[in-house]
C-alpha cells in the first residue's frame, strides 16, 4: 500500500494567505506563542488499487509552538464534505493542543480539497471550490492524482512532518468524512508513521476505494461493518455521537467491544455536529429547533489526552459503556435523554433534552446537528439544587476520565441555569 517514502516540503507564502474554512472557536495563536505556516508537500504516491504510481503536490497547514513544544504532532485529515478543506477536529481540540504545546498539522489528503468537488454538505457560496480555484496564485501548482492515492499521500505527509519536526509522538485525527477515511486507513495500511489514532464520528463503513483523477463519491457506501482490527498494533480511540448510530452513518452495524488496542466512547446527549461547531452561525442553518448543545468537545479533548498518554507511558484509556439501544432505538430516561454511554454534566444533571436527532422533516444539514429541547418537567426544585447536582456531575465526569481537570471551570460555566423554570 505505501511506498515507505516521505513527502518533501516547500513554503507557501504568496497569494491571499492560508485557506481553511475558519474555525468557529479557537485560541489566540500568536498570543499563546504559536506560529502558523503552510507548505507544499510533494512526492510520488502509490494507489490503493492496481494503478501506476503518480506524482502529487498537496497542501499542509501547520500550527506549532514558536519555541520548543511537547514533541507531539497531531495530524488532522482535513474534512472535504463541503467540497473543500475544513478543520472540525481542530475546532474541538484547539485548546487542548495549544495548552499542551502540541503541533497541529492539517493535511489536504483528498482530491476535493485541492481541486474541488460536489459537496455532500453544501455550506454556502464557497462550497465545492478547491484550493486551486480559491487562490490560484498560492495553490495553482498543486496537483492531486485522485483519491485512489489519498491514503499514501496522508502517510507520506505525516512521515515527512514527523521527521522534520522531530516529533516523538504522532497522532492521526479525523472527524466525520475524515473518520470514514481513517477507518479505511486502519483497515488497509500497515506501514505508517502513526503512534495512535483518534477516530471521531465514523460510520459503520469505511471510505470507498478512490479512482485516479477524481475524488470519492462522498455519498457512496463502502463495505459495511468495518471494525478496528485486534492486531492494529497502536492505540485507537473511537468517539461517537448519538447521530452516528443509525441512518446514513450506520455505526450500529460496526459496534464492537474494546480490545487491547481499542477504546470506544459513545457520548450521550451529543450530535454529529453541534453548537460548538456552528457558533454564531446557527441561525443560518434555519433548523426547526435549537441545535444540539451537548458537551462532546470536552470528551474529545479528554480522548486526545488519553491517547497521548497511552502512547507515551502505556496507560490505556478508560473503557465506557455503550449507549443503551432497545428495539433499534436509543433507550431514553424519564427526561428524554439517552441512557448509557459516556456521561457529561448536561445529561447527568439535566436542564434540557439533548438529542443527536433533529425533528422529523428537518433538512439533511439540520439532521447532523440534532436538537435541544426544554424538559417537559423540571428535574430540580431550585436553581441551587440544580447547580449542586451539576457540580457533582462535573466532578464525576472528571473522576471517570471523560472530562479533563483543565476544563472544569469551562464546564461549570456551561451550567444551564437559564433553562430552569422561574
Amino acid at each position: 500500500m505505501t511506498t515507505g517514502e516521505r513527502a518533501d516540503f516547500t513554503p507557501l507564502t504568496c497569494g491571499n494567505g492560508i485557506s481553511l474554512i475558519p474555525s468557529i472557536a479557537g485560541p489566540d495563536l500568536l498570543g499563546r506563542g504559536y506560529v502558523e505556516e503552510e507548505h507544499r508537500a510533494g512526492g510520488t504516491a502509490r494507489s490503493t488499487g492496481d494503478h501506476p504510481d503518480a506524482p502529487f503536490a498537496t497542501r499542509v497547514a501547520v500550527r506549532r509552538p514558536a519555541t520548543s513544544g511537547s514533541g507531539t504532532l497531531v495530524v488532522e485529515w482535513l474534512n472535504v464534505s463541503s467540497g473543500q478543506d475544513a478543520t472540525p477536529d481542530w475546532n474541538y481540540l484547539a485548546e487542548e493542543v495549544v495548552r499542551r504545546g502540541h503541533t497541529w498539522a492539517g493535511v489536504s489528503a483528498q482530491y476535493n480539497g485541492v481541486h474541488g468537488g460536489v459537496p455532500a454538505v453544501p455550506t454556502g457560496d464557497l462550497a465545492g471550490r478547491g484550493l486551486t480555484e480559491l487562490d490560484p496564485q498560492r495553490y495553482g501548482d498543486l496537483v492531486h492524482p485522485g483519491d485512489a492515492y489519498c491514503l499514501d499521500i496522508y502517510t507520506q505527509v505525516a512521515r515527512g512532518l514527523a521527521a522534520d519536526l522531530r516529533a516523538t509522538c504522532v497522532l492521526a485525527v479525523g472527524e466525520s468524512q475524515s473518520a470514514f477515511a481513517l477507518t479505511s486507513y486502519l483497515d488497509r495500511v500497515r506501514d505508517h508513521p502513526f503512534d495512535g489514532f483518534l477516530v471521531h464520528s465514523r460510520g459503520g463503513a469505511g471510505m470507498p476505494p478512490g479512482e485516479p483523477g477524481r475524488g470519492v463519491d462522498l455519498g457512496a457506501r463502502a463495505e459495511p461493518a468495518v471494525r478496528v482490527r485486534d492486531d492494529v498494533g497502536v492505540p485507537v480511540i473511537v468517539v461517537q455521537t448519538e447521530t452516528d448510530l443509525f441512518g446514513y452513518f450506520g455505526w450500529a452495524a460496526a459496534r464492537q467491544p474494546d480490545h487491547a488496542w481499542l477504546r470506544v466512547w459513545e457520548v450521550a446527549g451529543t450530535a454529529h455536529a453541534d453548537k460548538w461547531q456552528i457558533g454564531e452561525f446557527e441561525s443560518f442553518l434555519a433548523c426547526p429547533d435549537p441545535v444540539n448543545r451537548g458537551q462532546q468537545v470536552y470528551v474529545v479533548r479528554a480522548a486526545l489526552r488519553w491517547l497521548e498518554s497511552w502512547v507515551r507511558d502505556g496507560t490505556p484509556a478508560p473503557s465506557a459503556p455503550p449507549l443503551e439501544v432497545v428495539g433499534g432505538r436509543l433507550d431514553l430516561d424519564e427526561h428524554g435523554n439517552a441512557r448509557g454511554g459516556v456521561r457529561t454534566p448536561v445529561v447527568d444533571a439535566p436542564a434540557e433534552v439533548l438529542s443527536g436527532f433533529a425533528a422529523p422533516g428537518a433538512s439533511p444539514l439540520c439532521e447532523l446537528f440534532g436538537r435541544t429541547l426544554p424538559l417537559a418537567h423540571p428535574a430540580y426544585a431550585s436553581p441551587e439544587e440544580y447547580l449542586a447536582a451539576y457540580t457533582a456531575a462535573t466532578d464525576a465526569a472528571i473522576a471517570a476520565g471523560f472530562v479533563l481537570p483543565d476544563d472544569r471551570d469551562a464546564v461549570l460555566a456551561e451550567a444551564r441555569s437559564a433553562a430552569l423554570p422561574g
